[in-house]
């Protein structure tokens, strides 16, 4: 009997499908990806394959879409999101560009609390005296990223047809594959190196970074601190500062530990919502 192709909706699959059972499909895709393999042999005469491609769960095979072809590929997608091919680019695209996000935020978090540490980061923007409106920031600053976020997105969609300065025309990017520009975008020469293997050190500090923001984010929530007080308040006391510790959780009983940042902000005579994440019912 042929093997089931995986359903045409991703929300539809299974995660068992890569815990308990590997498709038939998945293993011959496997086998295909370890033909050009690594071969060694041992003092015992045996041949032992080498897979080049290592995975996310130790002995298990990747989904035929993901070959280990893209940086940070470890065949982690349970649910077949990434079984669409052009859907998997802009995947690709999209976690590159919010990893990059985050590790700039996370810097700055970290930053600011290690220069100011009086000044809690979730308030620090109320704190500066700005000598203009606010609105007129925002509105600037929504017309400049939304330029470059168009020809960021009209690049994906043709790659190479945004390499040229439409204001300044001696200004040009030189051929690049897409969430890679270099040129002026990499002034110390670092993709002159061993550009997979930064590649791939990027793409895992852009994933813990996303991970860490949003941590951040529940802890200042959960605590009113920033990260560093957290972890000075949880390294003097860890069983008292977790976040299961601040709550209840179980069958019937559901106490959440509070939100102690205000659920509006104002600044400049305007109010701005602040609200919590909603982790569990209040």
């Amino acid at each position: 009997t042929p093997p089931h192709p995986p359903p045409s909706h991703p929300i539809t699959m299974a995660a068992i499908a890569s815990f308990v059972a590997t498709p038939v499909a998945v293993r011959m895709a496997a086998k295909s990806r370890f033909a050009g393999s690594r071969v060694a042999a041992v003092s015992n005469g045996s041949r032992v394959c080498m897979a080049t491609a290592p995975s996310w769960r130790p002995g298990s095979d990747h989904p035929p879409h993901l070959d280990g072809t893209m940086p940070g590929d470890f065949g982690f997608d349970p649910l077949y999101l990434g079984a669409d091919a052009e859907a998997l680019k802009w995947y690709k695209e999209a976690e590159l560009q919010n990893g990059r996000w985050a590790m700039a935020a996370v810097a700055g978090i970290l930053a600011q609390e290690v220069l100011n540490p009086d000044v809690f980061f979730y308030e620090a923007a109320t704190k500066v005296d700005l000598p203009f409106p606010i609105l007129g920031v925002v509105a600037a600053q929504f017309l400049m990223m939304h330029y470059v976020e168009i020809r960021r997105w009209r690049d994906f969609v043709k790659p190479g047809s945004m390499d040229s300065d439409p204001l300044f025309p001696g200004n040009s990017l030189p051929k690049h594959e897409v969430g890679y520009p270099g040129g002026i975008f990499d002034p110390f020469g670092f993709a002159k190196g061993d550009i997979a293997e930064l590649k791939l050190k990027e793409i895992k500090n852009a994933r813990l970074a996303m991970l860490a923001f949003v941590g951040f984010v529940v802890q200042a929530q959960a605590t009113g601190l920033g990260p560093l007080a957290c972890l000075k308040t949880h390294l003097g006391s860890p069983m008292d500062s977790t976040l299961i510790s601040r709550g209840v959780v179980s069958a019937g009983t559901v106490i959440s530990p509070g939100c102690q940042i205000p659920s509006t902000t104002i600044f400049q005579g305007i109010t701005i919502p602040t609200p919590c994440l909603p982790l569990w019912p209040l």
